[in-house]
């Protein structure tokens, strides 16, 4: 078998006890974000399996857009990636 040489962890635990590896992420490129996906890239980034400018590249996003997933996702959870609940939330 053979192992792809990566930078940092090639997975990490999350705090329910779940492991999160590189293959779990989404695909790069992608065009169409839901909530879960979201979520996906937001718990990466928080648990150290990739930088921040890793994903604000490989996924083409702004700052502010993956800083807004952040904060929505750490005050009010899943329920705040959603594009159906967005200005429930930002009140």
């Amino acid at each position: 078998m053979y192992l792809k040489k990566i930078d940092g962890p090639r997975a990490v635990t999350l705090p329910d006890g779940s492991i999160l590896s590189h293959a779990d992420l989404p695909p790069a490129g992608l065009r169409r974000w839901v909530a879960s996906r979201k979520a996906v890239v937001v718990h990466a980034v928080a648990h150290g399996l990739v930088t921040r400018d890793e994903v604000l590249a490989r996924y083409d996003l702004s700052e502010e857009e993956f800083d807004a997933w952040c904060r929505g996702f750490q005050a009010h959870g899943l329920q705040a990636l959603k594009v159906t609940a967005l200005q429930k939330f930002r009140q």
